[in-house]
């Protein structure tokens, strides 16, 4: 079995008297979808922020590729090819497709702020910004302001902005959320070709689009992981029937 990208061993973190993370431990593995799922306020998000760097653990250790990321902030951790997506604050309304994907791409360059109007003659940005742009299924879009974009494509200039952080790893937060059954289809489809890239810790409410795209399922309650395995193997766990999927149904 490969190595695993991430490698998160008994990480902790309280409120006051709310323990939010209770001695998680969990993996993603290359070319895997690890869903992460359970009930609202199971402490999802407060994970992710500490996988990302926006928030320290008490506890615990989050390793990328082998390597220690305490004392590693967000945006070095971005660089290491950590990509979280689905963050709102993340696109640039005003600009186009291709402005956000090409300040993504100068982002992961390590390159400083340089002027916009010379940035977007720069082919070693505009080439591979062009390249995720396609990849993420927004060909003919790439003129156009971001606030104009459907939902779903918003979604997926999320992910092209994502890819051109040369990603080792996604950390998707919710896509599916506001979607349709069919535009949540076509997203699972595009993360499902995108497994092979970078592997993606999946936070998702969608049960249908986690046991279908998912290799893994981990669920959260209360802050601990209470069981992880197939989905096949999630979906017949008895704990996992009472505390989260008989709630869903």
């Amino acid at each position: 079995m490969a190595d695993p990208i991430l490698d998160i061993r008994g990480l902790s973190k309280s409120f006051g008297a709310l323990k939010a993370t209770d001695d998680v431990s969990l993996d993603l593995r290359p070319g895997e979808i690890h869903a992460l799922i359970g009930p609202n306020g199971a402490g999802k998000s407060t994970l992710i922020k500490q996988i990302s760097g926006e928030i320290a653990p008490d506890a615990g250790e989050i390793r990328l590729d082998g390597r220690s990321l305490s004392g590693v902030d967000a945006a070095g951790r971005a660089r290491l090819g950590m990509a979280r997506s689905f963050q709102v604050s993340s696109v640039a309304a005003e600009f186009t497709v291709l402005q956000n994907v090409v300040l993504a791409a100068q982002g992961a360059s390590g390159a400083t702020f340089r002027f916009f109007r010379p940035v977007m003659r720069d082919s070693a940005l505009l080439d591979p910004a062009r390249d995720c742009i396609a990849q993420a299924g927004l060909t003919g879009r790439e003129n156009v302001p971001a606030a104009e974009l459907a939902h779903g494509e918003r979604r997926k200039l999320e992910i092209a902005m994502a890819l051109a952080l040369r990603p080792r790893l996604f950390l998707l937060d919710e896509p599916m959320a506001g979607m349709g059954t069919e535009g949540a289809r076509a997203l699972g489809d595009l993360l499902d070709g995108l497994r092979h890239r970078a592997p993606i810790l999946l936070v998702e409410h969608d049960m249908d689009a986690v046991f279908r795209l998912s290799d893994r399922v981990s669920v959260l309650v209360y802050g601990r992981v209470v069981a992880t395995g197939t989905p096949d193997e999630i979906r017949a766990d008895p704990e996992v029937q009472r505390v989260y999927l008989g709630e869903e149904a």
